[in-house]
């Protein structure tokens, strides 16, 4: 991605990281003008510190190295002690950092060697493909799912189901909730959702993502004309789009392409769409992926439009959630 956006994004992580240690620092000092024994526990406990790292290099005694164990145990026990005696959390003298993996620094070092947090991933992710789909996120979720949205009449002869549209959402969201619950779990198959337009489908999409960016997975989502769009310019080398901007489509833990069925194809935009599809479900790195479909073709007119080659793949890979019920964009409920 361009260098300058990077850069513009980790200075938005300063920022994050300076405001929660500037807030540690207000409650602690607060903390210690109150209960002055915890300023002391901290300060005997950096005192051993020192005194460990001095053992270890100068000497390596094991007995002293016990005795300042011990010593450090004692006082964080005595810490805590004080702690739950004001009703205060065991880290509330530690920073508030948005992640606890990076510690909004945006990276995190493993077997001496740093590598991008999902974090961080998610952030590009955000600016370069999700936009304002993302942004949803705040109003798209499921705290503000309802299925009272949702008509609790069956009506087979329209909708051809003999159930509700509200029960049918009720079994629908509970293969979302597995779906999120099982998610690394090669077992857990994909997501195809079909229905008309205005039933849910990129909402409950945006729900679900919602969920897996609260716990750390990465999530692209792109409408399925502008991805294939993208790859074909990246293909013939238009509008400076990156190896990385295109390896994302492939390694992301989620990825959620709306509105298949929408574009207009070609047999390259076939074989790629095809090539993202089957190489997300070979899983050849050990990561596991999954993959959110949603599209206003039933499964015959996919069959027809995709042929056997990708529709046998959706059927056999995917959950198929069949949504149906009054567009909701025009509904008075």
């Amino acid at each position: 991605m361009n260098s300058a956006i990077l850069t513009n994004i980790l200075k938005e992580y300063e920022r994050k990281r300076y405001l929660a240690e500037k807030d540690l620092e207000e409650r602690k000092q607060k903390l210690y003008e109150e209960n002055p024994r915890l300023q002391e526990i901290d300060n005997e406990l950096s005192k051993i510190g020192i005194s460990t790292a001095k053992s270890l290099i100068l000497n390596n005694d094991p007995d002293l190295l016990s005795n300042l164990q011990k010593q450090t145990e004692i006082l964080k026990n005595e810490k805590l002690e004080i702690l739950a005696k004001l009703s205060l959390p065991e880290d509330y003298l530690k920073p508030s950092y948005s992640c606890k993996l990076c510690n909004d620094t945006g990276y995190i070092t493993e077997n001496y060697s740093s590598k991008m947090c999902n974090c961080l991933k998610q952030q590009i992710f955000d600016f370069e493909y999700n936009k304002s789909n993302v942004a949803n996120l705040q109003s798209q979720n499921f705290d503000n799912f309802s299925y009272d949205k949702y008509s609790d009449e069956v009506d087979k002869e329209h909708y051809g189901s003999d159930i509700s549209p509200r029960e049918n959402m009720k079994l629908i969201r509970g293969i979302c909730d597995n779906f999120i619950k099982n998610f690394d779990d090669p077992n857990e198959k994909n997501l195809l959702f079909t229905g008309t337009t205005g039933v849910g489908k990129t909402f409950l999409s945006s729900c679900i993502a919602k969920e897996l960016i609260d716990e750390g997975k990465t999530v692209l989502y792109q409408t399925a004309p502008i991805m294939l769009d993208m790859i074909i310019d990246y293909k013939f080398g238009k509008n400076n789009i990156s190896d990385t901007t295109y390896k994302n489509l492939f390694d992301v833990d989620l990825l959620i392409i709306d509105d298949l069925g929408t574009e207009s194809m070609n047999q390259v935009k076939f074989a790629e769409l095809f090539n993202i599809i089957n190489s997300r479900l070979l899983n050849q790195t050990g990561k596991c992926y999954k993959t959110i479909i949603s599209t206003n073709l039933n499964l015959a007119m996919l069959n027809k439009t995709y042929g056997e080659r990708i529709s046998s793949r959706l059927i056999g890979n995917y959950n198929i959630c069949r949504f149906f019920g009054e567009d909701l964009r025009f509904s008075n409920r």
